[in-house]
């Protein structure tokens, strides 16, 4: 269903036509000179002109066929979103402010509200814009954080530019021209820095990604004209990479854009490259509350948008970790910050998970994430019946692309239980001071399941029960011999490197023993109590 921003109003703006006087003409025509009839007809002519131009633009801003060719390049609303019967249509806002803490309905959480923000401006504002200098006064600036190393984690940090004065991004040209009288800054002899924005520094995916340009140029005239003035800053990123998969929608993308633009309160202008419109839509109610205006599709926009400051890239840290930083987190964001952001972009009601005793007869509410592909929990069901058994309230499901709607299942429940995956990234969505029990399969997994889940589980303020399972409650067993390195030294598979890791440890199932696991979902329960 169409949303109701692009809806044609059931008639144009104008009197009634109840309200018109029946005409006259062939009454006083023959009262009137034929030298001003004459006049009267061009000036009749000319207020017809008029009026057709009027209805004409009316329709080019309402039509539905403008609606289907470009609904998702105007980072249009999820699948799943209808309109509310009997809504009227809304006018299209330029933006809407964004507050720390909004009293009435939400447009972003509300499906009874209208949902897209930013239209275009009117023809008028447009022409003003185009002729408008950009970067006035403010003073050319810019500094990149290339420190990408850090030790103790495998993973390096790309470099992230920082930019202030007359900058103008021309998408088709991939490049950000920077009016840079003095010549100075991190360029090559052309005057050049070239960054691909992904924010993640990984020599196998980075090809794939966008490469921008920063051009520093000694004057106005040296670069193109603006179409466009932003009196905002700019964040120009990309979604390429391994997006699609939750873990590094969040860590490559999510966390390090709240971390980079968070702060300016929705005052700023997105810019994706290797723009995908099904990854926008899944994460539009995140880039709304993050951004007052409509995404910029930096692979297709034709225009030369003006800014006075902006970032080129992402800062990130460790994955689902925020770490105070003096450059890359001023502000000393944490995940619970996140988190809460988060709670408040999908609607999410709860904070803090159910106290045990509070309510007579209720149960704490325990959702185990189901995986159907590898790390099966082969015994689910007798888990599942277990849990049943010592008090929860259990639910199964299997994520999948509804993101608000799993993350509303997320977040009714006390305790998160799932097998090591990507699924335990929804411990975002968890209330602070939930319980997140990960299943951690045979392998030599501690490192792993400690910095990608269960240190995050700590930084969010949850209760966090880790589970290792034996040699005895793995598929390994059935397809290697005990004297095997896989059970003598695990380690030895990940020296190895990922290709190894991943055909060999990522693909086992797992078989819990439950009377051994059982005092591990007692402790779950303490959790609860404490």
């Amino acid at each position: 269903m169409a949303s109701t921003a692009y809806s044609r109003p059931s008639k144009p703006p104008g009197p009634a036509p109840g309200d018109r006087r029946a005409p006259r003409l062939a009454k006083e025509l023959g009262r009137i000179e034929p030298k001003k009839l004459g006049i009267g007809l061009v000036a009749g002519c000319c207020l017809a002109l008029l009026t057709y131009l009027s209805f004409a633009r009316l329709f080019a801003i309402y039509s539905p066929v403008f609606e289907s060719t470009s609904l998702v390049m105007k980072n249009a609303p999820p699948a799943n979103y209808t309109k509310t019967p009997g809504a009227e249509a809304q006018p299209v806002q330029e933006k809407s402010q964004v507050e720390e803490e909004k009293e009435g309905p939400d447009a972003e959480t509300d499906p009874k509200m209208s949902n897209l923000p930013e239209a275009t401006k009117t023809e008028d504002e447009e022409e003003a814009t185009v002729t408008k200098p950009s970067g006035g006064d403010t003073e050319a600036k810019i500094t990149c954080d290339e420190n990408g190393v850090d030790e103790g984690f495998p993973y390096a940090r790309p470099p992230v530019c920082e930019l202030a004065g007359d900058i103008r991004i021309s998408p088709k040209e991939k490049t950000m021209y920077f009016v840079n009288t003095s010549g100075a800054g991190p360029f090559d002899a052309n005057g050049e820095k070239k960054i691909r924005p992904y924010a993640r520094k990984d020599d196998f995916l980075l090809p794939g990604v966008v490469e921008v340009t920063v051009k520093s140029v000694p004057s106005p005239a040296a670069a193109p004209a603006c179409t466009r003035r932003h009196g905002v800053p700019a964040v120009v990123f990309s979604v390429a990479g391994y997006t699609d998969n939750f873990f590094h929608d969040n860590t490559d993308v999510l966390i390090p854009l709240f971390l980079t633009a968070s702060h300016l309160k929705g005052e700023v202008q997105l810019l994706i490259t290797n723009f995908k419109p099904w990854w926008v839509r899944k994460f539009t109610p995140l880039l709304r509350k993050l951004s007052n205006y409509e995404v910029i599709n930096f692979d297709e926009d034709q225009g030369v948008h003006c800014f006075e400051a902006g970032h080129l890239g992402l800062y990130r840290d460790r994955d689902l970790i925020i770490s105070p930083h003096p450059t890359r987190n001023p502000r000393n964001y944490s995940m619970v910050d996140y988190n809460r952001f988060l709670r408040r972009a999908f609607g999410l009601p709860r904070d803090a998970p159910a106290a045990l005793g509070e309510e007579t007869g209720k149960k704490p509410a325990m959702l185990i994430i189901e995986r159907k592909g590898t790390r099966k929990l082969l015994n689910l069901r007798e888990v599942a019946a277990l849990c049943e058994e010592l008090g929860f309230a259990v639910s199964v499901a299997e994520a999948g692309a509804d993101v608000r709607g799993f993350a509303e299942r997320v977040n009714a429940a006390d305790v998160l239980l799932a097998v090591h995956g990507a699924g335990l990234t929804n411990q975002v969505f968890l209330p602070t001071g939930a319980v997140m029990v990960q299943i951690v399969p045979w392998g030599k997994m501690d490192w792993m399941a400690t910095n990608f889940y269960g240190q995050p589980a700590r930084d969010m303020r949850l209760r966090y029960v880790e589970y290792y399972v034996s040699e005895e409650e793995t598929t390994l067993k059935d397809k290697y011999p005990r004297d095997h390195y896989v059970f003598k030294n695990p380690q030895a598979i990940h020296a190895q490197g990922w290709p190894a890791l991943a055909e060999i440890v990522m693909k086992q199932d797992v078989m819990v023993n439950v009377t051994r696991f059982k005092p591990f979902l007692l402790k779950a329960l303490d959790e609860l109590q404490e």
